[in-house]
């Protein structure tokens, strides 16, 4: 049966928000979408793009896997790349302006590569998504053996800094960030406080995203 949640949702989504804006859906129907910025999102429930930052229909373009991650450009290899089709979607044909690669504290995915966790199925599908952030383990040293959450935090943050060094290796991303059409930007939020943090691209230093917010989470470097 399909879950009642859902349908109770979408019975409150006819009669409020579509309701309300149903001159835009229809708008968007016949002129189709055209979002200015991609986002590149984890799977976790807690953080949904379009949430965060309160975004109308047709405003952004997201694609969410575990652990935000961006793989590197790799046409020859013989695997499904569902990352790869929508960025090669969101830049080519829609032709986005900007990328936003969303990192999250508490994210799973990161842990369960850190912590080297038993695979969930035979297929280990978790297991060989994430190794692709080795290269950003490996650049932040060894994890303590009293790791009180720092190591995972700034493996989050460095995870974030390898999936905008990867986009770089498609070259249609590259030579529009190049010819300056292109922006690409790291992002992190804080699950337990709703904190913002931006990615400095001068400094590489992640730094609230508006300065009157309190600072619950500390800024923390990522070369």
């Amino acid at each position: 049966m399909f879950p009642d949640r859902l349908t109770d949702g979408y019975r409150a989504f006819l009669e409020g928000r579509f309701n309300a804006e149903q001159s835009r859906y229809q708008q968007l129907a016949e002129a189709g979408q055209r979002p200015e910025i991609m986002v590149v999102g984890c799977v976790d429930s807690r953080v949904s793009p379009e949430v965060i930052f309160d975004a109308n229909p047709g405003e952004l373009l997201v694609v969410r896997n575990v652990a935000n991650i961006v793989p590197p450009y790799e046409p020859d290899r013989d695997s499904q790349h569902g990352t790869s089709a929508a960025l090669e979607f969101g830049v080519q044909a829609l032709r986005v302006k900007h990328i936003v690669v969303l990192g999250h504290m508490f994210c799973g995915g990161i842990r369960a590569f850190a912590d080297e966790q038993e695979p969930l199925s035979p297929g280990d599908f978790i297991g060989r998504w994430m190794s692709q952030i080795a290269p950003a383990a490996e650049s932040l040293g060894r994890r303590p053996a009293d790791d009180d959450g720092t190591y995972l935090r700034k493996l989050e943050f460095a995870s974030v800094e390898l999936s905008l060094k990867n986009l770089m290796t498609f070259p249609c991303v590259r030579i529009l960030v190049e010819r300056g059409k292109l922006h690409l930007h790291g992002a992190y939020f804080g699950i337990h406080s709703g904190h913002l943090l931006i990615r400095n691209a001068r400094t590489g230093a992640f730094e609230p995203a508006i300065a009157d917010m309190p600072d619950r989470i500390p800024m923390i470097r990522c070369d």
